[in-house]
């Protein structure tokens, strides 16, 4: 299934994507796609709807976020070797975790903002894990039993910030860092998470293109491991790394983003993102 939240910010629909990729009023069926939507009970009820016999949803609504009641923003940083190596980073023997602020999250084409005093705006498209049952100390055997499904996540990142200090999350968090969706895509149609083509362009010109397979860690590795440090609650979600081509990177001189830049990005099957860089209200 491909599920997601249309409408205005703070009035948004709970929908479904078609065969034919047509958007699906669900607000008949449930009342909202929360957490405990997740869970596999309900998606199990869900799966069982033919999108088909649900109303057509007519032009072109903004897509929230696909789901609501995100306790925790878990990242992964320097997950693939190759973008270590654009960062001029060691690769890591264990994964690197980090946070971003749950009011960074956005819709998957609302507008960036740059913030106050921003120079060093970077982009980073990845996938990211959406758990759907509590995990907590969960071997890696056991880990789909707790994942509802996947998202296309853009890990905005302004570097200055980042690399202030030791500790990133001041560089990750920023308003509107977060955009996810524009679908939530359940395990069902993604039978190998650690093989999605995934790209990036910025202002048309291709960026970032990989593959999930050259993660270092992988899902089920990255799962487990963060479940050992802090429960993971449904609606919680795990953004996995990007592969190089970030800003950052680029030699002999690094690009960044600033207002008037558009960002596209999107991973097989997990559908497409666009946000347009606009500087921060004074």
């Amino acid at each position: 299934m491909k599920l997601c939240r249309y409408g205005r910010d703070g009035y948004e629909k709970p929908g479904m994507i078609d065969a034919e990729g047509k958007l699906r009023d669900l607000s008949k069926i449930i009342d909202n796609l929360d957490a405990a939507a997740l869970s596999p009970r309900s998606l199990k009820m869900l799966s069982g709807i033919k999108p088909e016999t649900l109303p057509l949803v007519t032009g072109n609504p903004r897509f929230g976020v696909p789901y609501t009641g995100i306790s925790k923003y878990v990242a992964i940083g320097l997950n693939y070797s190759d973008h270590a190596a654009e960062a001029g980073m060691a690769v890591p023997s264990e994964p690197i975790i980090f946070m971003k602020a749950t009011t960074s999250i956005c819709g998957p084409n609302d507008d960036t903002i740059q913030p106050r005093n921003s120079t060093k705006l970077d982009w980073e498209v990845e996938l990211a894990v959406v758990i759907g049952s509590k995990a907590q100390y969960v071997p890696e055997d056991k880990v789909f039993e707790h994942v509802a499904g996947y998202c296309v996540a853009n890990d905005v990142s302004e570097r200055a910030f980042q690399l202030q200090s030791s500790q990133w999350d001041k560089g990750k968090g920023c308003d509107t860092f977060g955009p996810i969706g524009p679908w939530l895509v359940t395990q069902d149609e993604v039978p190998d998470p650690q093989n999605l083509d995934m790209w990036l362009d910025v202002n048309g010109k291709r960026m970032q293109s990989g593959n999930t397979r050259t993660m270092i860690f992988g899902v089920r590795k990255l799962v487990s491991y963060c479940s050992h440090y802090m429960t993971l609650l449904p609606g919680d979600i795990i953004c996995t790394g990007t592969p190089p081509g970030v800003g950052m990177g680029i030699k002999p001189s690094p690009v960044w983003l600033k207002p008037g830049d558009v960002v596209t990005l999107g991973i097989q099957g997990l559908g497409e993102q666009r946000q347009k860089i606009v500087a921060c209200p004074s």
